[in-house]
């Protein structure tokens, strides 16, 4: 097939959305073969090449139509539509859906030492973060007005180097917030992985292809944390193991050959099954029971 019927999908080249995003596309049905150092590599399978950037990058290749999708933080996206906005421009890049994966935050967070005593508190500081923009927003939201000192690293030492009072960085489990003597005081955005696309229409192969894609992923996504459920039980506890299968719709009930009057219950549970949950259906008769992982499935 042609390069110029070919999609490309721009992905972070290394970091948090990397194997995330990679394991998607492969669960999406792409396979594809990649040396340790590639920034590209070639879908066997599909008509889709993969990208490997660096996350800030990618809004531009998209909206420049170096690429027809892109997969990146909304942390990211936004810093960049407010980036363009100050400058009189729309971004040229269209947001698809955004993912059920590379959840974090863009937070505030001070010294252990600091005496922090609510919004007030951070007035007329020094904050360094990468996310200038976003977090301009925010003060402006909050009627504050503080000292916004842009880095492009290692933002966390800030303060103990003294270029900043308090910093402004993304936040996942706040490991690294620890390691650097630092507690997160505020939220200042709330993110996760998104799909964008180029706004340039494609012609109808590509377009197909980015149909048939975007119902892959809602199939994958579907079913991250769901599960299949098989068990026995008498039909009289049918209405009570309904209402203990968590997040499901209505399960198949199949009669069972033989004497009595039991029945096979099979049903797709949309959230976690835990195990007081199989121990609940057990204290309502259910027998046989087992719990699959689900790998795909379309509504």
């Amino acid at each position: 097939m042609e390069r110029k019927q070919r999609l490309r999908i721009a992905i972070q080249k290394s970091g948090r959305l990397t194997e995330d995003s990679l394991d998607l596309l492969q669960r999406c049905g792409l396979k594809y073969s990649r040396g340790k150092d590639q920034l590209m590599c070639y879908g066997e399978n599909m008509p889709l090449d993969v990208l490997f950037v660096r996350d800030d990058d990618i809004p531009d290749l998209v909206q420049e139509d170096v690429c027809d999708l892109g997969i990146v933080g909304i942390n990211v996206i936004d810093e960049k539509r407010l980036a363009m906005s100050a400058r009189g421009t729309e971004p040229g890049f269209e947001l698809v859906q955004r993912m059920d994966f590379g959840r974090c935050r863009l937070s505030i967070a001070v010294p252990d030492d600091f005496a922090y005593k609510g919004l007030p508190s951070i007035a007329g500081r020094r904050i360094a973060t990468t996310y200038p923009n976003t977090l301009a927003r925010f003060l402006r939201e909050n009627s504050l007005e503080a000292e916004i000192v842009t880095l492009s690293g290692a933002v966390e030492i800030a303060p103990r180097l003294g270029r900043a009072d308090l910093i402004c960085d993304l936040v996942s489990t706040g490991s690294t917030l620890s390691a650097n003597h630092l507690r997160e005081v505020t939220t200042v955005l709330e993110s996760e992985a998104a799909l964008i696309r180029t706004p340039v229409p494609l012609p109808d192969e590509k377009a197909d292809w980015v149909r048939r894609l975007l119902l892959r992923i809602d199939g994958v996504q579907q079913v991250r944390e769901s599960k299949y459920i098989m068990l026995h039980a008498p039909r009289s506890a049918l209405e009570e193991i309904r209402k203990l299968l968590p997040g499901s719709e209505s399960p198949t009930v199949i009669p069972l050959e033989g004497p009595g009057n039991k029945v096979a219950i099979h049903a797709v549970c949309r959230e976690n099954v835990f195990w007081e949950t199989l121990e609940s259906l057990k204290a309502a008769g259910a027998s046989a029971v087992l719990v699959l992982p689900v790998e795909k499935m379309l509504a």
